[in-house]
């Protein structure tokens, strides 16, 4: 404590303070009100000083090492002990231990002090201010309010102070009543939304891919033969912060423009993806895979349009003609299905495309050939998507090696094919719309 002492003029003006509760020549007594307020006003990251001056105090009358030790004083008592740790016990605690039971009066005068606390506390909640206000950004739900009530009204056995503790804190007592009734009913939605969580959750990681809640809901239809609406599967998911991944857009795709076409091989598509044939319009494009230490491989893939089923693909640590023309001999030997006697190559006007080699391996073959107008991606956007998926989905750049990814692409092909449903396949798999589409033929 400061050894400075007070006039009897400075006891006068600090007397006439409203945070004052006392004052003597050696020392002051802080209210509590004032005490909570400095705690706040100091974690919200103002000084001391400041603090004891907005509260109209003369620093220099009190001087500053007597704030400072009531400062260090106050906080370390409310690390300890909370709210009732700043309590002024000096009248009803002599410093020696006490060896009798309090009388009724000091029993109510602690149980005062407790309900100043709390009042104290719920302002709080409500705004934090001295001289300035200083409102929180966002409004507290009434539901934690309640709740915040219904503890502090367990922990200090207040029953009889509901409704004074409800207009603290600017809630309506019947709503409590009505949140207290309803705890059995959030009780079981609370059971109901974990064993939601739970199943979503199957659905989620089931092959190891993370999915929104379009792909959920597919999931849970076609391999777990489960019906849930998808606006709940998107509430289960906010609530528990169940997150996929989000594919960041292409700044080049929305400025992409058709500029003055030069068809090296005239464009057949002209973006009809879906014409409900499958084996008859296949896209076909090459995507760079990063991964290991600065390594790279490539990836050439044959889709067809029409379903989205990968039909051929292709991995290696070279971009040689041998990437495309491998593809190529994959798609005609194909088991599954036998191509459509119309059926053509759609891609871009890369130079493996355009190459001689490439276009007599299709006519050998009796494939037709189109292109897509120089510069437009658009024209053959399935494909490009589908590299923007799957590049989101897995996790190809921990691969160390060329084995490990191969192994990646031909599990994610896989579980693409047959276990990706997919909204505009009226939720079907692509194997299974393929399938679909041929028996309707």
């Amino acid at each position: 404590m400061s050894k400075k002492t007070f006039t009897d003029l400075e006891m006068l003006d600090l007397s006439k303070n409203k945070y004052v509760k006392n004052v003597t020549s050696k020392g002051i007594t802080y209210t509590n009100e004032f005490k909570l307020q400095f705690i706040a006003e100091y974690e919200n990251g103002k000084t001391s000083r400041k603090i004891f001056e907005d509260a109209g105090f003369d620093v220099d009358v009190i001087g500053i090492k007597r704030i400072e030790s009531a400062s260090l004083r106050w906080r370390a008592a409310y690390k300890d002990k909370g709210v009732l740790g700043l309590e002024d016990t000096r009248t009803l605690n002599s410093g020696r231990t006490l060896n009798r039971d309090l009388t009724v009066e000091e029993i109510l005068a602690k149980k005062d002090a407790e309900i100043a606390y709390l009042k104290a506390e719920l302002e709080l909640i409500k705004k934090l201010e001295l001289q300035e206000r200083q409102v929180i950004s966002k409004k507290i739900p009434s539901s934690i309010i309640f709740n915040l009530i219904q503890n502090l009204i367990k922990n200090f056995n207040l029953k009889n102070m509901t409704r004074h503790l409800c207009k603290i804190a600017n809630v309506s007592a019947s709503g409590y009543y009505k949140f207290l009734s309803n705890f059995r009913a959030r009780r079981i939605k609370e059971h109901k939304d974990l064993k939601s969580k739970e199943i979503i959750l199957k659905a989620f990681n089931y092959r190891g891919y993370k999915k929104g809640s379009r792909s959920i809901k597919m999931i849970l239809e076609n391999k777990f033969h489960i019906i849930m609406n998808r606006k709940k599967i998107q509430r289960i998911m906010r609530k528990y912060n169940i997150t996929c991944p989000i594919r960041k857009a292409n700044p080049y795709k929305r400025i992409a423009k058709a500029t003055k076409e030069h068809r090296v091989v005239p464009n057949r598509l002209n973006r009809e993806f879906k014409q409900n044939t499958p084996g008859k319009v296949m896209l076909t494009d090459i995507t760079y895979m990063p991964y290991g230490n600065n390594k790279i491989a490539y990836l050439s893939t044959i889709k067809d349009s029409s379903t989205n089923e990968i039909l051929a693909y292709n991995l290696s640590n070279s971009l040689a003609i041998d990437i495309v023309t491998e593809t190529i001999n994959k798609l005609v030997k194909l088991k599954s299905f036998k191509l459509h006697k119309d059926a053509f190559i759609h891609s871009d006007q890369g130079s493996h495309y355009t190459s001689p080699i490439f276009q007599k391996l299709l006519k050998k073959n009796k494939l037709g050939q189109s292109m897509s107008r120089r510069g437009n991606c658009w024209d053959n956007a399935p494909q490009e998507s589908f590299f923007g998926h799957m590049k989101d989905e897995i996790d190809y750049k921990s691969c160390r090696t060329i084995e490990e990814l191969k192994i990646l692409i031909d599990d994610y092909m896989d579980y693409y094919n047959n276990d990706r449903c997919q909204w505009n396949l009226k939720k079907l798999t692509p194997v299974q719309y393929r399938n679909q589409l041929l028996a309707t033929s």
